[in-house]
């Protein structure tokens, strides 16, 4: 994939975050922007431990396991050295959103009406950036592997960058901030995931098999929002709506059906 169109799909997911943040900063949407965030949280749960599952690791453990044609063994060692990179970009995020950033919430968790210290704000907005640029580095890894797989990771990080667009702006908000302040700090979000896009073109330009290595780690980044994150935050959200937990299937459900169209 040519430099443009990873600048092009990147872009896109960096405004979401924006869009997120719009939802919520605006005057008189927060109570409609809730709803409609409940059921996209469980829609893009759903979807990313699809694309995970069934297309990312297969991809990795393809990527890895041919390097080991000469033995089981190799091939082996090859395949457990991608799941350590998976499982460190999975603690990774752990660490940065309970030490780096704990005040950190996906969805309507994190309300304007509460008090944030403006310290803690920042410090989630911080935490929250490093969040999004692995989004950015999950997606242009992806699309450099293979442009089917680039396109399901795309609508996977895409259907969960509108609720971090709005944690981020309820965030500020909660501590104070104005609006102006809060869709500064989207547009700080959103920057990251674009810088995510960039570093992994620039060092695939560079470094040779970068991907190869981008990949399982941001796999592991991509695990934890979709089963670490927005999954228990559907869980607590089903004691006031039962459907929202169904939704997850039907994101599931949307995956499949991309999936065929795209191979279609």
């Amino acid at each position: 994939m040519s430099f443009g169109e990873l600048l092009f799909f990147g872009g896109l997911v960096a405004l979401a975050n924006v869009g997120g943040g719009l939802l919520l900063a605006r005057p008189g949407t927060f109570q409609r922007s809730r709803h409609f965030l409940r059921y996209l949280v469980a829609l893009g749960a759903g979807f990313m431990l699809a694309a995970i599952f069934i297309e990312i690791v297969p991809e990795v453990v393809v990527l890895w396991g041919n390097g080991g044609t000469e033995g089981g063994e190799a091939r082996h060692g090859g395949v457990l050295g991608a799941m350590t990179l998976l499982l460190a970009g999975y603690l990774l995020i752990h660490f940065f959103e309970h030490t780096i950033a704990p005040h950190f919430h996906f969805g309507e968790e994190t309300h304007p009406e509460a008090v944030v210290r403006s310290s803690a704000a920042y410090t989630a907005i911080g935490g929250l950036s490093i969040h999004t640029f692995f989004d950015g580095a999950s997606v242009a890894s992806a699309f450099m592997v293979d442009r089917k797989v680039g396109l399901l990771v795309f609508v996977a990080v895409l259907l969960h960058k509108v609720p971090e667009g709005f944690t981020a702006a309820s965030i500020i908000l909660a501590s104070g901030r104005s609006a102006r302040r809060a869709l500064i700090a989207t547009l700080i979000i959103g920057g990251a995931t674009l810088a995510g896009v960039l570093t992994v073109a620039i060092l695939q330009t560079r470094v040779a098999e970068a991907v190869t290595y981008a990949l399982p780690f941001s796999a592991g980044v991509t695990l934890y929002v979709a089963a670490s994150d927005l999954i228990p935050e559907v869980n607590h959200m089903e004691h006031k709506n039962p459907f929202v937990s169904l939704v997850v299937f039907g994101g599931v459900a949307l995956f499949y059906l991309l999936h065929m169209l795209i191979e279609g």
